[in-house]
């Protein structure tokens, strides 16, 4: 599952990716590839249940794509560069397992685009966000001018996409960005904790609740509220459903199988 720049390994359900390609784990074509085959797998492995992803060292998450690309773009070029690198963080953000980002360092450009696909945000203390590509002549390419809105709402997304400057984890926090910041030497074990603890809900269920969170989101009140009343259905046809209920009476741990 691993390669030259995205390793992985899996260890009680849970999954953890770390991008690996010094000084500052940046984005070039082959690592969004491997990214891309990585997730593909983990989608496929009933073994995983929750996936961590991370940068290598202490001084990035990913510091952003390889600009060392970008001199011979033109604007067909620029455009399919776009898109391929949306289609695999699309992939990510729709992987049916809960993703946490262990944000350790710079989280740049590509970098913060990948965090975002995520579905929570730990960051250590010296974790800087940032969207910079106005300082290049561009803009974000990657999901960065419609995700960052829809976290951190539109008149902050705008001030740091048109400004380029970089917020700390603790500001990041503030405006929902992030979900926890933790000293850097806590960070992988505050990750893995919250990845564990989701790896023991009932994945169809969470899987579920993550599709009807995001789907939702990008229609109308009323859609949503059917799209979930609908999904709430596929979850009483379940087994897992069937256990939890089972626990919850009988006052015991549920046993969730994905079933």
């Amino acid at each position: 599952m691993s390669s030259e720049y995205v390793k992985a390994g899996i260890e009680a359900g849970v999954a953890v990716v770390v991008v690996d390609r010094p000084p500052v784990n940046a984005l070039n074509a082959p690592t969004i590839e491997q990214l891309e085959k990585v997730f593909t797998d983990l989608e496929r492995d009933p073994a995983v249940r929750a996936v961590v992803i991370t940068g290598a060292g202490e001084k990035a998450f990913v510091a952003g794509a390889d600009i060392g690309e970008f001199p011979t773009l033109d604007p067909a070029t620029a455009r399919e560069l776009s898109s391929r690198g949306q289609g695999v963080f699309n992939r990510i953000e729709g992987l049916g397992k809960p993703v946490v980002a262990a944000v350790n360092g710079f989280a740049l450009g590509g970098g913060l685009e990948l965090a975002m696909v995520c579905d929570l945000r730990i960051a250590s203390e010296n974790a800087r966000f940032g969207l910079p590509e106005i300082n290049l002549g561009i803009i974000p390419g990657y999901g960065g001018t419609q995700r960052l809105a829809r976290l951190v709402g539109k008149g902050k997304a705008k001030e740091m996409i048109f400004t380029g400057d970089m917020i700390t984890a603790t500001e990041a926090q503030a405006h929902g960005l992030v979900n926890a910041v933790v000293p850097l030497a806590e960070l992988r074990e505050a990750a893995l904790q919250m990845a564990r603890k989701l790896a023991s809900k009932a994945p169809i269920a969470l899987g579920l609740a993550k599709r009807a969170i995001d789907l939702g989101l990008e229609g109308r009140l009323m859609d949503g509220l059917d799209l979930e009343a609908r999904l709430f259905g596929e979850t009483a046809g379940t087994e897992d459903m069937r256990e939890g209920v089972a626990a919850f009476l009988a006052k015991r741990p549920a046993n969730f199988k994905g079933k």
